[in-house]
């Protein structure tokens, strides 16, 4: 895969490349060339041949890079970064993390892939992704006052994603609760956050976080809901590194200092950006039905809806929250 790697770094500035040429750069024979350009379709990537020239990959491959990720942030959120992992391909970059968490502290670790082969979201759903085109990041942080007091992590991590990508442009922002950061009335991002060690002292946190950036040449036939990319909603292209600095810079001062100030502090912007503020809801869990009218987040994140009895708090868990279409 070393190899595949390497030619793809190569190919991803989208020029033509003659065989030659990229056998000297790796050390290998064009028959050698050749078959691991036969591999690189099975990642999803349009391998050209220019008869006579050589090849390409149309378009070219933006491939995230630790330096460019370094200089995209500020140099008080560059301190906090301890590590930066890139991977080609990987199951799942939480699953890589938490892993991680078993023997060292990953406060400050940062994992990426160009693509999942087992991505998830909440409750078990596959996270479509391919190769080179979105962002699939993992970032480690060490908490030691236990789950009660991560509370609402996950709203204020939507929180920070709307701050970054506002601050490149995109417009008509939402967050739909618990982790759905939503643009135009569709999905744009999705964060999946996992604990482990002690509920109620020191434990490990990994803050997954999906967000799609140019799905539109890739297509997405397994998604089962409307989504958009930042490449759509800017009606420009836009390059990764910058989003995943962006991204890392709003997300650091918010872990850094949760557990002290909890989620209350983003109330208000949360409640400000609710996707189904004010609509006719319904939610769907653990055998139950709850339908009323979304009235936000409480200080907590707990999820307001009143309904006919009254105003029912919920918390979370495995549930499914939509809005009522009349």
């Amino acid at each position: 895969m070393q190899l595949t790697e390497e030619l793809i770094a190569i190919l991803s500035d989208g020029c033509v490349h003659s065989g030659e040429a990229l056998g000297v750069s790796l050390g290998i024979s064009r028959v050698a060339v050749w078959k691991r350009l036969k591999k690189i379709p099975e990642l999803g990537l349009e391998v050209e041949t220019i008869k006579g020239k050589g090849y390409r990959l149309p378009g070219g491959v933006d491939l995230q890079n630790s330096s460019q990720i370094y200089s995209s942030c500020s140099d008080v959120n560059r301190e906090f970064i301890t590590s930066i992992d890139i991977f080609f391909q990987i199951d799942s970059t939480n699953t890589w993390l938490s892993a991680q968490a078993r023997t060292s502290n990953i406060t400050g670790r940062v994992c990426l892939a160009e693509q999942q082969t087992a991505g998830r979201g909440r409750r078990g759903r596959e996270w479509h992704s391919p190769f080179g085109r979105n962002i699939y990041m993992s970032v480690g942080w060490e908490f030691t006052q236990g789950a009660a007091a991560l509370e609402g992590l996950s709203l204020a991590v939507g929180v920070a994603l709307i701050r970054a990508l506002s601050s490149i442009g995109v417009t008509d922002l939402a967050l739909k609760w618990p982790n759905d950061v939503i643009c135009s009335g569709k999905k744009l991002a999705g964060v999946l956050i996992e604990m482990s060690g002690d509920a109620s002292g020191s434990c490990s946190v990994v803050v997954g976080i999906g967000l799609n950036v140019d799905m539109v040449s890739t297509g997405a036939p397994n998604i089962d809901q409307p989504w958009i990319d930042v490449v759509t909603a800017l009606n420009r292209g836009v390059s990764r590194n910058l989003l995943v600095g962006l991204m890392l810079g709003e997300l650091f001062p918010i872990l850094r200092g949760y557990q002290e100030c909890g989620f209350a502090q983003y109330q208000a912007e949360w409640n400000g950006l609710d996707y189904l503020a004010a609509q006719d809801v319904e939610l769907l869990g653990a055998g139950n039905r709850v339908t009323g009218v979304g009235h936000g987040v409480d200080p907590t994140g707990a999820l307001r809806i009143k309904t006919d009895l009254g105003m029912q708090l919920i918390k979370g868990g495995e549930v499914s929250l939509r809005k009522v279409e009349s």
